[in-house]
């Protein structure tokens, strides 16, 4: 008989720490006390095994997909730890994409299972309608049904997890997660951010999206941590449940911080409890840091993907405003290179694509040889994004390789124009393309969102365009600049730019 992998780490820490709380699932707005269901590891890992005993009732083997639809629910977390009592693979699926959408992802991974709950059941319904090979989905309120029983277990180089990529240009890929490369996130961030049984974090990030299932709720759950689990983001909720549930650490996008420093209650709010704080998918602006530590709180800009990670980089809290802008140093296990095209190494203050090594990359894409291929190569992940490393090692973020333009014969990286932004007075976010342009061939078109208190947008772009002029050569400054309430966002929260550009086309 092959040994298995410690694979389900529910039963790992329900062996050594059976009462200690390991889910937490807020009831609403006002859940967080006695309504809260609350599931320590022993019930969580019983849970699981029952869901396993259900899931091969029906069918699922190894390597067969279950794929879920739902809002954030632990009961994502407990499948995650069924399919690995069955060698099986879990496809959180975007509940905001429409019905074609997630039919392309649906007849893509083919499931043998797929699970909803009541809010996505006609959705789920009407995609079956078109792809009538579809199972039933199950309803996943109604709970596994069944008595916990063990599986196979899992093999450490065997598949777990198929996370969708964006697809901001064209069909999302489907990157293909496996344990090691769980675990290896998992073990650098324990390290990265000294993560201990006794850490506790708000997840209110989708769990269709790395951000929310991998950079800090997984490696937590592999280390013994709790992670408090709700519904959706509010920023009222989040201030509120940070003291009550004793939250240590927190991660999100800029949009997320900047919304909880603007709730009224946030200058009254108790984050005592928090140590840490981690911002990615945006550049993170020095008046935004600054909030956070003035209430004592390092927030710290990192830097990740799906396909490796997404925990790759990390900003030590002592360099968090000297270096204000950067990325960090890369953490442990992970081997991170600047290259040229030519493959040569980029000197210092280089930009170059960023490759990555180490034992936490994605095993490829699903069904993709061809984006596979591209992207592994020579035991390196191409990432396609442009930073570039200082004196110190720190690296920072350009941009992507395929949203830098070229202006009169100039490279223009986005990023570097966005991080300039954010400097000028004012600014909390900012968005740059490229666009066609006669004379230039491209140009630079910008959007930002500013301060409440400034009532003239028209004076502010004046005024953030002249300051830009002072940061940055020329040729980076974009030749048009508008200021918007909001901007469009993806579903990771990153900033939608095909949204933004399709404006500059819509009458």
């Amino acid at each position: 008989m092959t040994p298995k992998a410690t694979s389900n780490w529910l039963g790992m820490h329900a062996r050594f720490r059976p009462g200690a709380e390991a889910l937490v699932q807020v009831a609403g707005k006002d859940g967080a006390g006695s309504d809260a269901r609350r599931l320590t590891y022993e019930a969580a890992h019983e849970r699981a095994l029952q869901w396993a005993a259900r899931l091969r009732a029906e069918g699922v083997g190894a390597g067969d997909r279950v794929a879920v639809l739902a809002h954030n629910t632990i009961e994502t977390f407990v499948l995650l730890f069924a399919c690995a009592e069955l060698g099986a693979i879990l496809v959180p699926l975007n509940w905001r994409l429409t019905v074609s959408e997630l039919r392309y992802q649906l007849d893509r991974t083919a499931p043998r299972v797929v699970l909803g709950d009541s809010t996505f059941t006609g959705v789920l319904h009407g995609v079956r309608a078109s792809l009538p090979a579809l199972p039933a989905p199950l309803a996943l309120e109604a709970g596994p049904g069944a008595a916990p029983a063990e599986g196979p277990g899992s093999a450490l180089d065997a598949p777990w997890v198929i996370l969708f990529t964006s697809g901001s240009t064209g069909n999302p890929k489907g990157a293909l997660l496996s344990h090691a490369q769980l675990h290896w996130n998992a073990v650098n961030t324990v390290l990265a951010c000294d993560l201990s049984p006794a850490d506790s974090t708000l997840t209110f990030t989708p769990l269709f999206h790395t951000g929310g299932l991998n950079c800090l709720s997984s490696p937590l759950l592999h280390r013994g941590g709790r992670v408090v689990v709700t519904r959706g983001f509010d920023a009222a909720e989040a201030l509120d449940l940070v003291p009550r549930e004793r939250i240590t650490t927190l991660m999100g996008v800029p949009t997320i911080f900047q919304m909880m420093a603007e709730e009224p209650g946030f200058a009254a709010a108790d984050l005592r409890s928090v140590r840490d704080a981690l911002c990615g998918g945006a550049p993170l602006s020095v008046p935004l840091l600054r909030t956070y530590l003035a209430r004592g709180i390092p927030l710290r800009q990192g830097f990740g993907l799906t396909e490796v990670g997404p925990n790759c980089f990390s900003m030590p809290a002592a360099d968090a405003e000297r270096k204000a802008g950067s990325v960090g140093l890369p953490i442990h296990h992970v081997d991170a290179r600047l290259v040229r095209p030519d493959g040569a190494e980029c000197g210092a203050d280089e930009p170059g694509e960023l490759v990555l090594g180490g034992p936490a990359v994605c095993s490829g894409y699903w069904q993709d040889p061809d984006a596979s291929a591209k992207s592994l190569r020579g035991g390196w992940f191409h990432t396609g994004d442009v930073l570039s490393r200082d004196a110190e090692g720190f690296f920072w973020v350009r941009g992507r390789i395929k949203e830098m333009f070229i202006s009169g014969g100039e490279n223009v990286y986005p990023a570097e124009v966005e991080a300039a932004l954010l400097q000028c007075g004012g600014v909390r976010e900012a968005a740059v393309v490229g666009v066609p342009d006669a004379r230039w061939g491209e140009v630079g078109a910008a959007w930002v969102t500013v301060d409440a208190s400034v009532a003239d947008a028209a004076e502010v772009a004046a005024r953030v365009l002249q300051e830009l002029r002072e940061r940055v050569a020329k040729y980076k400054v974009p030749k048009t600049l508008r200021v918007e309430s909001a901007l469009p966002r993806t579903a990771s929260g990153k900033v939608d730019k095909p949204a933004l550009k399709a404006r500059l086309v819509t009458p």
